[in-house]
């Protein structure tokens, strides 16, 4: 079974500066859901890889970030899709663990969880950290113009092969295409 690795915000839904922190601050991107239910119906395993500080600064707690994720995985199933799992780092940026991206300590959690290797998974992401990570990990970076995309395309220094599609939608496209 094919693995995409997705980040949330800025990719599955709308981002903001301020921490999405609240089921009623989740609202997907359009287009976004039913991508996954495409990679879905297309026998792909989808996985969310996301920075979640928001937890470890005190902005937000456990039982917020599950409900936040409880809408969206209901906003899924209403389209026909569905996500795996969902992988976190809960903790704020100058921490130094392994799994907040850019570190690839997340995406090591995903393949060891899948029992998969990640050479070639695409992993899309519309910031430099979540390229980065999904690239150290051996995945292929997928950049989406949504989010923090646009920002992230101008400031350059992508990694190589760093594919770039105008949103999650696109991506799905092109990711579909190649496999039929």
């Amino acid at each position: 079974m094919p693995l995409i690795i997705l980040d949330r915000d800025g990719v599955v839904n709308f981002d903001s500066p301020q921490y999405i922190k609240s089921p009623a601050e989740w609202k997907p991107i359009p287009g976004s859901l039913e991508a996954i239910a495409r990679l879905n119906q297309s026998g792909y395993r989808v996985v969310i890889a996301t920075n979640q500080s928001g937890v470890g600064r005190g902005i937000f707690d456990m039982d917020t970030l599950n409900t936040i994720h409880e809408k969206m995985h209901k906003a899924l199933f209403a389209v026909g899709g569905h996500v795996d799992a969902i992988f976190f780092c809960p903790h704020p940026a100058d921490s130094q663990c392994a799994c907040r991206k850019p570190q690839p300590g997340l995406f090591y959690q995903i393949g060891e969880r899948f029992h998969v290797s990640l050479e070639g998974v695409p992993a899309v992401g519309d910031s430099l950290r979540d390229l980065q990570a999904g690239a150290t990990a051996g995945c292929h970076p997928v950049l989406v113009l949504t989010g923090k995309g646009e920002k992230t395309r101008e400031e350059g220094n992508l990694p190589a092969n760093t594919r770039i599609f105008v949103d999650l939608a696109a991506a799905v496209d092109a990711i579909l295409g190649e496999t039929t």
